[in-house]
């Protein structure tokens, strides 16, 4: 239908018609107002969740490295007051 149309039609339609094309436009409207704002909630969380993702694979990271020093110095404790990998004393002398 072209523009011409479309004027001439509309020109033929009641007030009353033309009130419930209204009406039902802006209904329309609301409903597409509604869904955009619950796809802009979506997105958003899911841009924390990408965001807290890459914090938390950091922060596995930094937590086996602190992980890895404890061990560190809990061997070198160990080794320091004679008690090898195993866990016996390095005297030789077992208890009986």
């Amino acid at each position: 239908m072209s523009n011409r149309e479309e004027k001439d039609l509309l020109k033929k339609l009641s007030r009353q018609d033309l009130l419930e094309m209204l009406i039902e436009s802006e209904k329309h409207v609301e409903q597409l107002e509604k869904e955009l704002e619950e796809a802009k909630e979506k997105l958003s969380d899911r841009r924390i969740m990408i965001e807290n993702s890459g914090s938390i694979a950091e922060a596995a990271l930094k937590l086996s490295g602190i992980f890895e020093a404890a061990q560190a110095a809990a061997d070198q404790y160990l080794e320091n007051i004679g008690v090898p990998a195993g866990g016996r004393p390095a005297s030789g002398r077992e208890e009986e």
